[in-house]
């Protein structure tokens, strides 16, 4: 069985988010570190290099694949900043329509920066997006 490749390391939060050379981005990183962490009331972990991650759980897949992934996450990336979310969240798709300027995937939602985006509905997909995970993969 494969090696999950994203898992929580030691690495400070701090430290990777000043590494962040776009000033503009550095700044919108921080703001959705403060709202994650107050929506969720967790604390940032470090994900694998690059994923700021908020809270966990433990998955099992039918496959017997299984592993422990942040219930909410952000990356900034080159081109966008990743948001990791469940992909199943109550509401989503009546949310992604009044959520702003973005681009959706499966798990991943994509924003250019927090200006393009309602923040209260952020703050709402957060939430229920932690609770889907919990419905979901119920710790024991």
């Amino acid at each position: 069985m494969a090696k999950n490749k994203t898992t929580e390391t030691e690495s400070i939060v701090i430290d990777f988010i000043n590494t962040i050379t776009d000033e503009g981005k550095r700044k919108d990183v921080y703001e959705l570190l403060y709202i994650a962490q107050k929506v969720t009331g967790f604390e940032p972990k470090m994900w694998g290099a690059a994923i700021i991650g908020f809270g966990n759980y433990h998955y099992k897949y039918d496959s017997g694949h299984e592993g422990d992934a942040p219930l909410v996450g952000f990356s900034p990336r080159k081109d966008a900043i990743s948001l990791y979310l469940s992909s199943s969240f109550e509401n989503k798709e009546e949310l992604l329509s009044k959520f702003g300027k973005h681009k959706a995937g499966k798990g991943c939602i994509y924003i250019k920066k927090l200006t393009d985006i309602d923040i209260e509905v952020l703050k709402e997909m957060i939430s229920l997006s932690v609770n889907s995970f919990k419905k979901i993969y119920p710790s024991k």
